[in-house]
């Protein structure tokens, strides 16, 4: 109602004539209508004046009449047929030539529906047969706000849950359908769609997948108008979570998928923007094989406004894959991680290998991710991490079979019984050789890179390899040991070899000769045609061996007594016959009699991956948990590089999905994310230290005691001495960090507590009223001996500050010491602390101490914090002592202090103490002072207060 201060003063002289002149944009409490009521203007009733200003020529008296419906119907709903005969003014008002008049009649409907459903029992009637059908002929309004005002008041009344059902399904929606069929106005499309999107979520799941599902569909593939695609992918997320995540991978993701390859831009970016809400609606397979390849090519867009949302929304997305059974944490209903309650850790522990349910579904138990031993952590978890439920295992042929037929208790190591003799002891030799070994941990190359993990059984976890002594290294000890009973080993296995070496030489035939028709001016498959020639006649050698061969001479000169130097020369040869075996394994296992060409790209593919310095560099970072691309992705957003190609603030992007990230790692896993974390805590940006700053409490419930010892506590130090802006993230959650230290670690905090009293710029009270409020709480993490001889002389030199905010919030503060004091029995501190007080405050040569002194006794009173002989016998002498301070301020809250609170607690008023004298003389004599603010106050009968109104008072005296 923008528009309504530009009516009152155009139309000032029309509002004078009713007899009302004071009338303006200011007047809200004046009833719109009262010219209603106005005796003498004419003879007729107030119904029959309703009806003439109602169809009046005069614009303007349409108009309030219109603006006036809601004081209208409370006046004529008593009578029945005065209430139709409003209501058939509405519905012509409904029908008025003026866009003005139909815009105001429109804005008091939802007002009008919520009192007609508390005063008419008749309500669904009436609000169906009048009002519905005013709502939804507007939709199709020629003028542009009028529909705006129809859409706004229909979603109005959805949101209040005022349409029923059968208006939904018979009324609303049909006039949506037809506004948004593709005959329908390209301008009347776009805006039934929006309306539809914002409707998914108000009204029921079957309505939505019966009515508008099937044309939301339709009109994200619209090829007419890129707007109303532009819609879709907006609220694309918001309409997944309405219908839920049967119906999104049913018939949402192929669209969803159109979208993010739509050729306009704007269309890709509002995909990436929405991607996590759609996420979230998918199962954890969905996720992870359909929709992680579709976000790692948005990250790659060619447009930079798409890259720079997509990596907005990268953190987001990976935190959907956030499992509650793996990461041990669970979101409480006020929206804080909390460690999982011990037996549920239990019952996960006892299940054997069958994770709970998950957060997005459940699913088959699957391969367990790798311990926290593992990954150079120790911080004690109580139950083994496993693999998000209903994920698909990938890795080599020889893995994959593993973990299909089960994994054995005793040694991670499986039978399969149908395996065949060359095949177990091809995985013999493989084992035996260390760099071999390396190489065989490497996925094949026709696993796509969205799904690659590590493929060692050595990472796999397990509750025996986890908890039992690690066994000792006898790796070179078993090659020594192999080398001498290699002789004795031939004369048995030449039967086997010779038969293994038949197959070999017929199975690399059969490929050289399918190779051959595909060699002409290809250089890859002639390099392939070699290395398999080459092992063809490496087979026929074998075959023509005598059975006595001996072994190298090398070898055997090696003296027993240094198994180091055999395992050094045996090595090279060992490396290179394992490379050469899969390499020629490879190929023939990716070539067929038609696929040649496939296998040669699989096999250079396999040699490009074949490098050390690969998989060390990205060793540190193999986790099971989200596509490994992901996670590179992430962790590339700390590239000073990004912030010239995608955004300036990707890094302060980053910093703050970091937590969730963790958190869908787990702390299994956090070496994945350290190195991150550390570069952005020593950024050049304040920014992003400040957002690591706010959110380092979080990440410290996620890893736990022994990791935040290990890896925060530093940063957090760092942090400490950083600038405010980064500091006050610090300190606003102090207490939420220190309390999860360990009380050695804890303790080593208190003598750099006094360093937030000291800030950059003095003017920054908000830091120390904060360092107040967080003492508050930070009171019960330590024993009384610490608050004495730290905390407390903090507190004092807060309540000595020269911002009163602070004062009056340090004051409650030293409440809470003596509080901390008595509550532990450490009277004698307690006592000692009182004297300081009484030296500070009582005898302060400035009168604002002793007015501290006075509203500190009122606390104590109130609180009741010090018992009541100990106060009695040293605060309240220095109190009543003040009853003849020169500064009226002071007795003003002296009078407060004995009416209002100590006279109003029962020992106090009991006849028989020997104090209540003392203090009825106080407040006589105050009673009697020459101010008149002290005498009032202390004439007030007692009542009892909160101590922060009474705060609230004094701060304005």
């Amino acid at each position: 109602m923008a528009e309504i201060p530009l009516y009152f003063v155009d139309l000032q002289d029309d509002l004078d004539d009713y007899g009302f002149e004071d009338y303006g944009p200011d007047c809200d409490s004046m009833r719109l209508t009262a010219f209603l009521d106005i005796p003498g203007q004419d003879e007729l009733p107030p119904l029959a004046r309703l009806e003439k200003y109602a169809f009046s020529d005069n614009i303007f008296n349409r108009q309030i009449i219109a603006r006036g419906l809601l004081d209208i119907f409370r006046d004529f709903s008593n009578n029945e047929e005065d209430f139709l005969t409003v209501m058939e003014i509405v519905v012509r008002l409904s029908e008025d030539a003026e866009p003005t008049v139909r815009t105001e009649l429109l804005e008091q409907i939802p007002p009008i529906a919520t009192f007609l459903r508390e005063n008419r029992p008749d309500f669904p009637v009436v609000f169906s047969e009048y009002l519905i059908p005013v709502v939804v002929r507007d939709l199709t309004d020629p003028d542009n706000q009028v529909r705006k005002s129809s859409q706004e008041v229909l979603l109005i009344l959805l949101e209040q849950d005022l349409i029923f059902q059968n208006d939904i399904e018979n009324r609303v929606c049909p006039i949506l359908l037809e506004l948004s069929a593709p005959e329908s106005d390209d301008e009347y499309r776009a805006e039934a769609v929006s309306i539809i999107c914002k409707m998914a979520s108000m009204v029921s799941k079957s309505t939505v997948e019966r009515l508008l599902l099937p044309r939301f569909c339709e009109l994200c593939g619209d090829g007419k108008l890129f707007q109303v695609r532009k819609v879709c992918a907006t609220n694309f997320g918001d309409v997944c979570h309405a219908v839920g995540q049967e119906a999104t991978e049913k018939f949402l993701l192929l669209k969803f998928f159109e979208l993010c390859s739509d050729n306009v831009w704007g269309m890709r970016k509002a995909c990436a923007e929405c991607f996590m809400a759609v996420s979230y609606n998918t199962s954890p397979e969905v996720r992870r094989t359909q929709l992680s390849p579709l976000f790692i090519r948005l990250l790659s867009d060619p447009c930079r406004w798409v890259r720079q949302a997509a990596f907005q929304s990268l953190g987001p997305f990976i935190s959907t894959f956030a499992n509650p059974s793996r990461a041990g944490l669970y979101i409480r209903e006020d929206g804080t991680l909390s460690m999982r309650p011990p037996r549920q850790d239990l019952e996960a522990d006892s299940t054997s290998g069958s994770p709970s349910p998950g957060a997005y579904g459940n699913g088959s138990p699957t391969r367990t991710s790798k311990p926290a031993s593992q990954s150079g952590q120790s911080d004690g978890l109580t139950e083994p991490v496993q693999r998000e439920p209903g994920l698909r295992v990938e890795g080599t042929p020889a893995e994959t079979s593993v973990f299909q037929h089960g994994h054995s208790p005793s040694n991670g190591l499986t039978e399969n019984p149908k395996e065949s003799p060359a095949v177990t002891r091809a995985d013999e030799r493989t084992r035996l050789s260390p760099e071999s070994s390396a190489i065989s941990e490497l996925p094949p190359a026709s696993d796509s890179p969205i799904n690659r993990r590590p493929g060692n059984s050595e990472d796999v976890f397990s509750n025996v390899l986890y908890w039992r002594t690690p066994l000792p290294d006898i790796s070179k000890d078993m090659e020594l040991f192999l080398s001498e009973a290699r002789v004795q080993e031939e004369g048995c296995t030449r039967v086997e070899t010779v038969y293994d070496s038949c197959v070999a030489r017929n199975e690399i035939q059969k490929v050289l000769k399918s190779l051959q028709e595909h060699m002409v001016n290809d250089p890859d498959v002639q390099a392939q045609v070699q290395v398999l020639s080459a092992a063809l006649r490496a087979a026929q050698l074998d075959s023509t061996s005598e059975p006595d061969s001996k072994l190298p001479e090398g070898l055997n000169e090696v003296p027993v007594s240094d198994p180091g130097s055999a395992s050094d020369n045996q090595i090279p040869a060992s490396a290179s016959s394992s490379q050469n075996e899969l390499s020629v394994a490879r190929i023939l296992q990716s070539t067929g009699p038609g696929d040649a060409q496939n296998g040669t790209s699989d096999h250079l593919e396999t040699q490009q991956k074949l490098e050390p310095t690969v998989l060390e560099e990205n060793k540190s970072n193999l986790q099971d948990v989200i596509p490994q691309p992901l996670l590179d992705e992430f962790v590339s957003m700390t590239d000073p590089a990004r912030a010239q190609t995608v955004d300036t603030d990707i890094a302060k992007q980053c910093a703050y999905s970091l937590p969730g990230v963790a958190l869908a790692l787990g702390r299994q896993n956090w070496h994945c994310l350290k190195g991150t974390y550390e570069t952005l805590a020593s950024d050049v940006q304040w920014k992003v230290r400040r957002t690591l700053a706010f959110s380092i409490h979080e990440l410290a419930v996620i890893l736990g005691d022994q990791l935040t010892a290990a890896d925060l506590v530093p940063i957090f130090n760092g942090f400490l001495k950083d600038l405010d802006e980064v500091r006050i993230g610090v300190l606003k959650h102090l207490y939420d960090f220190l309390k999860l230290l360990r009380e050695d670690k804890r303790r080593e905090y208190l003598y750099q507590l006094q360093e937030f009293v000291v800030t950059d710029n003095n003017r920054n009270w908000r830091f120390r009223y904060e360092l107040a409020e967080q003492l508050i709480l930070i009171l019960e993490l330590y024993n009384p001996n610490d608050v004495y001889d730290y905390l407390m002389h903090i507190a004092l030199r807060l309540c000595a500050d020269k911002v009163s905010e602070v004062r009056w919030i340090s004051f409650k503060l030293v409440v809470a010491i003596l509080q901390k004091f008595y509550s532990n029995s450490a009277s004698a501190l307690g006592l000692n602390f009182i004297n300081e007080l009484i030296i500070r405050f009582r005898h302060c040569s400035k009168w604002v101490g002793r007015q501290a002194f006075a509203f500190i006794c009122q606390a104590v009173v109130s609180e009741q914090c010090v018992p009541v002989d100990q106060f009695v016998e040293h605060l309240l002498p220095s109190l009543l002592s003040l009853k003849s301070d020169p500064v009226p301020n002071v007795r003003v809250l002296l009078a407060k202090a004995l009416r209002q609170t100590l006279m109003a607690k029962a020992y106090f008023r009991n006849a028989g103490n020997p104090h209540l004298e003392v203090v009825k003389e106080t407040v006589l004599a105050l009673q009697s002072d020459r101010d008149q603010d002290v005498s009032f106050f202390a004439t007030l009968e007692p009542k009892q207060q909160n101590i922060t109104d009474t705060a609230g008072l004094e701060k304005q005296n």
